[in-house]
């Protein structure tokens, strides 16, 4: 199968995934905890729903491929192709009722990503990349997405999704980077990461994130012409502590702050 052809059912994935999760979005459903009584970590019916529908899609379609996904167990994970698989990143979003929240889907060869994708089903974009190029489709039309220039921290956005997600540690050297920035927003998740692959957003520094959470989105970063690694400038792929951008100067600035005296 040819990467369009694995395109064109990433896109019926997204398709399933939004149909199981929409009937659930502002709605009074029930609320979970992952955490155990630690630090809150929701789920919901509409997270088991989207991955449930999604691997029985897989299954059906690719009985060899391999799935990982953010609610249930690994599947054939040493499998040449491997679907990576967040039926919703940003579910904090989802149960206030914000739309900043996606679907994450990948597919990996050999372990590094050959396709990703987030889907916003309740809006209706789609954007999508494979490491050479990224797209955009939506209620504005289909057209190519590219990062902008940025010459330096003092005119970059900054996103993140919470500093109370971050360790006392992480949070001083967040603020390193984030009193350098001409503007520092909260919020967003996965959604952030697209609008920096979309030109709008300059820099996207985050912590403790699972490979779900990131492996999707370095495809469509990379294809619009963006850098995303790890807080040591490594491949991001293992999640951890996260920083991209979409101009080198930014991303070696922020690294350099980082990376800085208990950093």
């Amino acid at each position: 199968m040819t990467a369009v052809d694995f395109a064109a059912f990433v896109d019926e994935l997204a398709t399933v995934s939004g149909a199981a999760i929409l009937p659930f979005f502002r709605t009074a459903l029930s609320v979970d905890d992952k955490s155990g009584g630690s630090r809150f970590d929701p789920v919901t019916a509409a997270d088991r729903a989207a991955e449930s529908a999604m691997r029985a899609l897989i299954r059906r379609t690719f009985p060899d491929h391999g799935i990982v996904g953010e609610e249930y167990e690994g599947e054939r994970d040493d499998a040449e192709y491997v679907w990576v698989l967040d039926p919703i990143d940003g579910t904090k979003s989802f149960i206030s009722g914000m739309p900043a929240w996606g679907t994450l889907i990948a597919l990996t060869r050999f372990g590094e990503p050959v396709f990703g994708m987030m889907h916003q089903p309740f809006i209706g974009e789609r954007f999508s990349g494979d490491g050479g190029a990224a797209r955009y489709r939506g209620p504005a039309g289909h057209r190519e997405l590219h990062v902008r220039g940025c010459g330096s921290l003092a005119n970059a956005v900054l996103f993140t999704t919470s500093p109370l997600l971050m360790s006392d540690e992480d949070v001083s050297s967040f603020r390193r980077v984030e009193q350098k920035v001409r503007l520092s927003r909260y919020g967003g998740d996965c959604y952030a990461y697209c609008m920096l692959a979309a030109g709008h957003v300059d820099l996207v520094i985050e912590t403790a994130l699972k490979p779900h959470d990131v492996v999707p989105l370095v495809p469509i970063i990379a294809g619009a012409g963006g850098i995303i690694t790890d807080w040591q400038g490594r491949p991001a792929l293992a999640g951890g502590r996260i920083v991209a951008a979409g101009d080198a100067h930014i991303h070696a600035a922020a690294l350099d702050l980082l990376s800085g005296p208990s950093g």
